[in-house]
């Protein structure tokens, strides 16, 4: 489970969602069933097309939720707080203030 998380909003629908921050534990015991349940099929497509190079259970622990988070960003969700955008910026990902 990761240590921290952000909170984002969505910039139109107002939605808000936690992402975690840092290693992703429950990809590295789930795999793609973790993006899957998180609604994010490109990379749950990515990681499933992967399985039999066993390359998602060694390298997406460890950049997944960066990812994730970034995806969020790009379509439309903003930082909700001073707190996430430090966050997020500490892992190298450009914010602007909303």
């Amino acid at each position: 489970m990761a240590a921290a998380k952000v909170s984002l909003r969505h910039s139109k629908s107002r939605e808000v969602k936690e992402a975690p921050v840092g290693f992703s534990w429950t990809t590295l015991c789930l795999g793609f069933i973790v993006a899957f349940y998180r609604n994010d099929r490109n990379w749950s497509f990515l990681q499933f097309l992967l399985i039999p190079t066993v390359l998602p259970w060694f390298i997406f622990p460890f950049i997944y939720n960066k990812l994730y988070i970034r995806s969020l960003l790009n379509a439309g969700y903003i930082a909700l707080d001073e707190e996430s955008r430090t966050l997020i910026a500490g892992m190298g990902i450009n914010v602007s203030p909303g």
